[in-house]
């Protein structure tokens, strides 16, 4: 590995200007780690592959990636690592605890955290740093009391603690070595007894809070691993914290520094919130934005067959940017709503869980902050950002600003 690479103080491209590859019919290709491949980039073509049942993710945690891959992806016990049975009575468990009127309920304290942050950057004054001045803050706050992990006693998780952990289990496995690896394998086995002890203890003493609800509908269910419901409030816990971290810094750098005139129309509630799925839309959580599937039989995708027991890579970045659904691009009006439904989050039976909260956080953090901070500015160019790397999320290591 370029060791310039793993230099959080490195000169990179945002996100948002990554290259993607062309939407056009399935072909052939190599996967960073050799494995041959299918690469599917339409708009349609991918959303019929995310959704087509011939299509599996179970067994396919060590392939397509070069020098390891993330904890959180790696592991067999994950959500995103199975399918058929065992992922239908996972997931369902999971969408039992996450009902329309839970969600509900949790959108008013979600404002609420989100204004919190807002008015402590505000009294502070300026300058300041937005990545620990508010973009880490909003997703704790929320991580924090969604998971029931905001309050005194054996519960309470600080801030600097959750993301040591999230380092942890989102790190690129083949990046560590020597003192790194034995701190990454001792953050992951406190993270996991933590977790595991965590669930025993709901399970003892319900609460209102995510993961009693997980827990109660997993025991009323049956049949589900205790490793991976333990693994699933893990992932919730650390991955909802830090995608929207790196999604809202990641949104704040490209309207700051590349679309100023539209932040103050931010204001409004109904541009900020289309603006925020345009944001989630065009902008990948990190650099590799293709999901990896096997062919369990022969399908057609458009007028190509893929064979049975072929490894498909799904681009979700590509179709996202596909000229044929999204003619305009990032650079259209961003308080336009999309012309077709995003697949930032996926789609089929793998669609993200938690994307009623990455757009509840965003479209909250930059109505509130864009209303209270008119005059908000980058003093930094955006190609002088430096980023945080070594997760599966790529963001700005700093965001200095003025008003």
């Amino acid at each position: 590995m370029d060791s310039a690479a793993a230099d959080p103080r490195t000169i990179l491209p945002p996100l948002h200007r990554l290259p993607t590859a062309p939407a056009r019919p399935p072909h052939p290709t190599t996967l960073p780690d050799g494995t041959p491949a299918w690469l599917i980039t339409r708009y349609h073509d991918v959303r019929q592959v995310l959704g087509d049942p011939r299509v599996t993710r179970a067994d396919l945690h060590d392939v397509g990636t070069a020098g390891g891959t993330a904890d959180v992806a790696a592991n067999p016990a994950s959500l995103f690592n199975q399918d058929g049975p065992a992922h239908r009575r996972l997931r369902g468990t999971a969408q039992r605890a996450f009902t329309p009127r839970a969600i509900a309920g949790w959108q008013p304290w979600v404002a609420a955290a989100v204004q919190q942050s807002v008015d402590r950057l505000v009294a502070a004054g300026p300058p300041a740093d937005l990545v620990p001045a508010f973009a880490r803050p909003v997703p704790f706050a929320v991580t924090t009391r969604l998971m029931g992990l905001d309050g005194d006693g054996p519960d309470h998780l600080d801030e600097a603690r959750l993301h040591r952990w999230t380092l942890a289990l989102l790190a690129q496995g083949g990046e560590q070595g020597g003192t790194q690896a034995a701190d990454h394998d001792g953050a992951l086995a406190e993270f996991g007894a933590f977790m595991k002890e965590l669930v025993a203890r709901r399970r003892r003493e319900p609460g209102d809070d995510l993961v009693s609800r997980l827990v109660r509908a997993a025991d009323q269910d049956g049949g589900v691993p205790e490793e991976s419901l333990v693994f699933l409030v893990a992932g919730l816990t650390a991955s909802g914290n830090e995608s929207v971290a790196g999604a809202l810094a990641n949104a704040l750098v490209y309207v700051l520094g590349e679309r100023p005139e539209h932040w103050p129309r931010l204001a409004d509630p109904d541009i900020a919130e289309r603006t925020a799925e345009r944001l989630l839309h065009y902008i990948p959580l990190g650099d590799d934005e293709a999901t990896i599937r096997r062919t369990t039989a022969p399908i057609e995708v458009g007028d190509v067959t893929v064979p049975a027991d072929a490894v498909v890579a799904v681009s979700l970045g590509s179709a996202n940017r596909d000229p044929a659904v999204y003619p305009e691009g990032l650079d259209a009006d961003l308080g336009l709503p999309l012309p077709a439904p995003t697949l930032a989050f996926s789609a089929g039976p793998h669609y993200c869980i938690g994307a009623w909260r990455v757009r509840l956080e965003m479209r909250e953090s930059l109505h509130r902050l864009a209303t209270a901070l008119p005059g908000l500015r980058l003093t930094t160019p955006v190609t002088e950002l430096a980023w945080q790397l070594g997760s599966t999320t790529r963001s700005p290591a700093r965001l200095p600003v003025d008003w």
